[in-house]
This record gives C-alpha cells, structure tokens and sequence, in this order.
C-alpha cells in the first residue's frame, strides 16, 4: 500500500540551501516522482509526489502574490494537521512570506490577537466553527486581506459574511513559475524570519518567536547526524502543526530528507492509522505513551491472575534486556531465550498497537517516567527523548541510537554547546538560537543574553555530556524551611501509580509541606465506574470518540459522569494509596502529606491546559488557591496518603 525506498540513509537538502522555498525545491527536484504524502480519501491511502505538491504550493505561491503578498508579509495557517496545511505553509514559503500556524479551536479573541500581533495579510481556514470565529478576530485585523476557506463548500456559506472571504480556487490556478521562485530565493537573507512559532502562553500570552531560515535549515543539517533517517522510512502526523516540533522537526525534518508523512484522518482515528500506515517514525508528547501505559496496566487489572502473572515476568525479563539494547549489544544466551518467549507472549502484541514496525520514537517537552521508557525499550519500542524549545528551533539535545541514557534528554547537537549556570540553569548556544521575540526587546535581551539562551529550565550535565531536566526554574517550590524542591520529581514518582490519575499538581511554595492536587483520568476513571453500574457502554463511547477528536478538551458531560465515580469512598481511597506508594520514592521532605482529588480532569476550556497538553501551572495555582488554602488552614479537609 505504501511505497518505501531502500533501507539505505536519506540525503539531506538542508546544507546548501538558502531558505526553506530552496529546500523544497532541492527536494521537489530531487525526488519528483517519490511519494511526498498519503492522505486517507475514499478509504483509500492515496499518494502525492514531491513534484505534485511542489506544483500545489507553487499554485499558492501564485495566489498569495495576486494578493499582493510580499516576502516578509506574514501568512497563517488555521485547521488541523491535514495536506493542505503543508500545501498553504509550502506555498507562502515559496512565495518568501513568514508563515504562521494558529491552534485549532481558539476562542476569537485568541485569533484576534495572533492576528493582529502578527500583522497578518491572509490567513487560511479549515473549519465551519473557526471561520466564525475568525469572521469576529477579523473585525479588529485591519492588516488582514483576505480570509480564505480550506474547500469550496465552505466559501460558498459564508462569502457574503465578509469582502475578504476570499475563494480557494484562486489558490489553484497557474503555479508561480521557477524564475521568480528562483528570484525569491537569491534576494533573500538566510537571516531573514521564516516562520513565526507562536508559544502556547502558559504564563501569559502568547510571545512571537522569530525563527530564520538559517536556524532551521543549520539545525537539520546537524540534527540529521544524531537522529538519521532512511529513505524506507514513513512517518504518520497528527500533532498540530502550530507547533514547532511538527512543523520543524516533523514537516521540515521529512521534507529535508525526502521522507513520505502519512496523514492521520483525525486525531480520532490515530490508532487506526497507526495500525494501517505501520510508520517507522512517530513522534509525541509523553503523554501518549503514559496514557499507553496506564492503558496497558488498565486493561491488566482485568486479566485473571495467571495472565498477570506473565505479563509480570515478560516485564521483569524486558526490563533486564532494555540495558542491552539501549548499547545495541546482543543479549546473552538465556536472556536471549527468554525475551523471545516474552516477546511472543506480550511484547509483539505491544508493539502491534504502533503499527509494528517503529525503529524511532521521539518524545521530547515534558520529561518521561524512567520506569516507562524501561517497558518500552524492554518491549523493543526504542523511545528517545530529545529536549529543546521554540527558542532554540525546536531540539537542541537528543538520545540517539547506541547514545541513549534514560532520565536524560541526551547530549547537545554540534556544533550547539551548552553549560548550567551558576543558579542552575541550562543555557544553550547554536546557530539555530531563535531571532528573538516580534515587537518584543524586552523579553529577547532577557533570553539571549551574549549569545547564550537562557532557557529557564534547571538541569544538570553528567560528566559523559548527558542533560538531566529537573524542572523549570518559575516553577520551583522553596519550602518554608527553605527546601528547594522540583514539582516534577514530585509530580512523576506519583502520576504513574495508578491508571487512573491523570495530572498530579504538586504545591508548597513557602508552606510548610508539599500538597497537591491529584486529577482523575477521564477513561479509566469511567471504565472503572461502568465495572460498577455507574456509567453505561454507551457513555464510554460518546466520550471516548469526544476526546480522541479534541483530546485536550473536557465536555460537561464528561465531568458530571467523572464526578458520580470519584464520589465513591473506595475510588478515593484507591487514590490516596497510590500518592502514598508514589510517597515512598520521594525524600521526606519531597512527601506529599495532603491532597485533594477533583471531580475532573485538567482541561483547556477551564485554561490548565495548552493546546499541546501542557500544564498552565500559573493557572492552576491562580484557580485552586481558596483550596490549597483550606488544605494548610482546614485540618480536616483534603486526602491524607495511605
């Protein structure tokens, strides 16, 4: 169904080019008649060559100078991650525009401000409920020229509503042609921005990262050395393209290395796809394989003892063999005997649900639990955690194979460098160190400082070279004794005891001990209530199919039949045992002494979340503080571990 290359390494087209447009087209050159995408239409996995969808987005290029657009005027890019997301991305990259992508659903007053920060001259829209709310943002966007629906049908309903509505038919005529693509590419500086990442705003709004052409096309070279690729490589994306590790290290990376992306249908149907594209690459956040695993230990519970038993052994037995893999040295004789029966009885069975075949996985913007990174490697699901940041293009350390030590973010890419800082913070410098923030001095002379990003994340460097990722510097909690504590030691030593905790917040900046708040996970907490009469099958499935499709996204109705379960006296005790065992990981004064269990999950409609499953941990201390205070004032309220 998918035609692969050889299993020989991919070449790079970043090192000589000039911008991203000359990279595609390096690549649209080299690889024309090879597959570029598969989209899933008809039921059908259908493929795109690099030379069709050069020919697309030379078509957009086109469209968006007829505008009259012009190299630097800044571009968005709004829907889902889909073809013509990198087809209208392409195409004002071409055109030598700044592109931009804005987070599916956001409220207008989100896009307004995107829109309006950016000066943004058009911008692109997939979906009936976000054209609305850009037809709103729009009203205070004088800048903006022309708002252009992803499908005929969708102009068709709203043309009258506004002049700029703009059809996408003009955005498939003739495609801009060589020469001035080719005149684009020489008149500009490598220096000059090319994209606007904008972040997710956890601590306030959103600031404009300024990234050129030059950061991303040096961090590719580079990157392609410790993350390598083969031309028989296909990867599936469903990550939001607004992001900078999609659109970089996801988009870019590929389209560098000339490897076909398959597209994910929806975020509904990632599983499916998984299972049907089999992709050799996948990357997300690390909540995909927490959730995997708790999943995994979930469904466990419900197994008879003798099945709980086996897959205890072939855990113990992974566990023992991850060391050797992770140095890509062969097992020893009867170790080698027994994964392979462990294999045959669990492990392939795990690796099924990815598809089969993947021989990289990327995780990177939160730390991993070192117990969960273990299970996988042990099942042969090789896990590389890499670190980075908007401001450094995306990756500026990485675990590659055979350089893989678990609990750390690897060692930097060369020619990056990096050191810590006297108060412990990482500091990194590289040619792919972002620009700076737009229309922001201030918050760029405090992040670049003589050439040094602070990133605001405390870590330690091994003596090997190895980055270990405490927590983040605004986030550490200095106890009323003057303990400094990392919330995130705190957070993950509980978090993965039991399956049905979501998000655990530790709290105890100047208190006398450590709190938190601990979060129930939405479809465990749910599949353990209908085991008990409280939820019905029908439930499971209408909030199942909800947050596949937004999964950062907490409806109402998934509160209220959340709240019926976590009322149960022994669903709480269960919870506050598992903060216990978690406990007993922690130094004492790590320990969590009280805690209180909320009816829901942290959400993005309630601002805990970011689009990207980030905790708003400002947010968070900001919207439950009448409860952490009851927690030091109320002997008896909260939950005590145990």
């Amino acid at each position: 169904m998918f035609e692969l290359g050889p299993q020989v390494p991919a070449r790079c087209t970043a090192p000589g080019a000039r911008t991203v447009g000359d990279m595609f087209w390096r690549r649209a050159a080299r690889s024309a008649s090879r597959p570029a995408l598969f989209e899933k239409t008809a039921g059908r996995w259908a493929p795109t060559s690099w030379a069709d969808l050069y020919a697309r987005a030379a078509r957009v290029a086109r469209g968006l100078r007829a505008l009259g657009v012009a190299p630097q005027d800044r571009v968005g890019v709004l829907g889902p991650t889909q073809p013509r997301w990198a087809t209208y991305d392409l195409g004002a990259q071409l055109a030598g525009a700044v592109s931009f992508g804005v987070y599916p659903k956001q409220s207008a007053e989100q896009i307004r401000y995107l829109l309006t920060h950016s000066e943004a001259k058009v911008i692109f829209v997939a979906e009936p409920a976000e054209l609305e709310a850009t037809l709103e943002a729009a009203k205070e966007a004088p800048d903006l020229r022309a708002i252009v629906p992803w499908t005929d049908a969708l102009f068709s309903a709203f043309a009258d509503r506004d002049p700029r509505v703009t059809s996408p038919r003009r955005f498939e005529a003739a495609p801009l042609d060589e020469a001035e693509v080719r005149a684009t590419v020489d008149r500009t500086d490598p220096d000059d921005t090319a994209i606007f990442i904008y972040t997710s705003g956890t601590t306030g709004p959103p600031k404009g990262a300024m990234i050129s052409h030059r950061n991303i096309l040096s961090l590719l070279s580079a990157a392609a050395g410790h993350l390598p690729y083969l031309q028989s490589d296909i990867s599936l994306h469903f990550l939001p393209m607004a992001h900078a590790a999609e659109r970089v290290l996801g988009f870019y990376g590929r389209l560098s290395q000339g490897i076909p992306g398959a597209y994910a249908e929806s975020t509904a149907t990632v599983l499916d796809d998984l299972r049907a594209v089999r992709p050799t690459l996948f990357g997300s956040v690390p909540r995909i394989f927490e959730k995997a695993y708790a999943r995994i230990h979930g469904e466990l519970e419900k197994k008879p003892p003798a099945a709980r038993r086996v897959f205890d052994w072939a855990d113990r037995v992974g566990r023992r063999a991850a060391p050797y893999f992770l140095a890509q040295r062969p097992l020893p004789p009867r170790l080698a005997v027994e994964h392979a029966l462990a294999d045959r009885l669990v492990f392939r069975k795990v690796r099924a649900a990815f598809g089969g075949r993947v021989r990289q996985m990327l995780t990177g913007a939160a730390p991993t639990a070192v117990e969960i990174l273990e299970f996988f490697w042990g099942a042969k699901i090789p896990v590389y955690e890499v670190y980075g940041m908007t401001e450094s293009t995306v990756i500026s350390h990485a675990n590659r194979p055979g350089a893989v030590r678990l609990g750390t973010v690897g060692r930097v890419i060369a020619p990056g460098d990096h050191r810590i800082a006297d108060d412990g913070e990482v500091l990194i410098r590289a040619p792919w160190v972002f620009r700076g923030y737009a229309k922001n001095e201030a918050a760029t002379a405090e992040t670049v400082v003589d050439g040094w990003l602070h990133t605001g994340d405390v870590g330690v460097i091994d003596a090997d070279g190895y980055l270990r990722i405490t927590d983040r510097k605004k986030h550490l909690i200095i106890t009323a004794g003057g303990k400094n504590l990392a919330p995130a030691n705190i957070e993950n030593a509980i978090k993965h005891e039991d399956p049905l905790i979501s998000q655990v917040h530790a709290h105890g900046d100047r208190r006398p001990f450590v709190s938190a708040l601990v979060t129930p996970a939405p479809l465990e907490t749910l599949a353990w209530g209908a085991e008990r009469g409280l939820v019905s099958e029908a439930e499971i499935a209408e909030h199942t199919r909800a947050l596949m499709e937004n999964p950062a996204g907490r409806s109402e109705a998934l509160n209220a039949a959340m709240a019926r379960v976590v009322a149960l006296p022994a669903y709480r005790a269960r919870i506050a045992a598992a903060v216990d065992r978690g406990n007993r990981r922690l130094a004492r004064v790590e320990r969590v002494r009280k805690l209180v269990l909320l009816e829901r999950d942290f959400s993005q409609e309630e601002g805990e979340l970011t689009p990207t499953l980030k905790v708003r941990r400002k947010a968070i201390e900001q919207k439950h503080a009448a409860l952490f205070d009851r927690i030091y004032d109320e002997p008896d309220f909260g939950l005590e571990p145990g």
